[in-house]
């Protein structure tokens, strides 16, 4: 079993939570969440989002970016649309902490220049601000399990009123 972390510092906006929240429940990513939040973590809207995955979610919580990094120990990589080196263009190996930053403001600075080598971008057009929160992580996610072969993840849907025959046809 692999092991993929995604980090949100500081959410602000509980439906993206909400979401972040799902993919990792579907995909079996842990979830860290660092204070302060832009919401209550009973908002209904973050619930909402989620859904009923609520209680299939490894998570955790800290109090502020400091806490977690005290608390926490593996391969940091951060998505930032002030990234040089493209998501795709890097190996992640396991243990790794996806981090994404606040949705006004990203990751501190001071933090991405400490961390060049592992500032990540997904390319975009250089005039639009950026892609929605949970949309980036779920690229992210995905992207990450695709290296790792989807470990522990089912390849093979099923239809509830028909059969696939042997060729997969119905």
């Amino acid at each position: 079993m692999s092991n993929l972390n995604i980090v949100l510092f500081e959410p602000q906006i509980p439906q993206n939570t909400g979401n972040i929240a799902r993919t990792c429940a579907v995909t079996g990513a842990r979830l860290h969440l660092v204070r302060p939040f832009g919401f209550e973590i009973t908002d209904k809207n973050l619930k909402r989002a989620g859904l009923d995955y609520w209680d299939k979610l490894d998570i955790s919580y800290y109090d502020n970016v400091a806490d977690f990094f005290e608390r926490n120990s593996g391969n940091y990589f951060y998505f930032t649309t002030k990234g040089r080196n493209v998501y795709s263009n890097v190996k992640y190996p396991d243990n790794s902490y996806i981090i994404f930053g606040r949705e006004d403001k990203g990751i501190d600075e001071k933090i991405l220049y400490e961390n060049e080598q592992k500032c990540v971008r997904i390319p975009m057009r250089n005039n639009l601000r950026s892609l929605n929160l949970s949309n980036s992580v779920a690229i992210a996610v995905y992207e990450v399990l695709r290296q790792w072969d989807f470990p522990d993840l089912s390849r093979e849907g099923k239809l509830t009123q028909y059969s696939w025959n042997q060729k997969g046809e119905i």
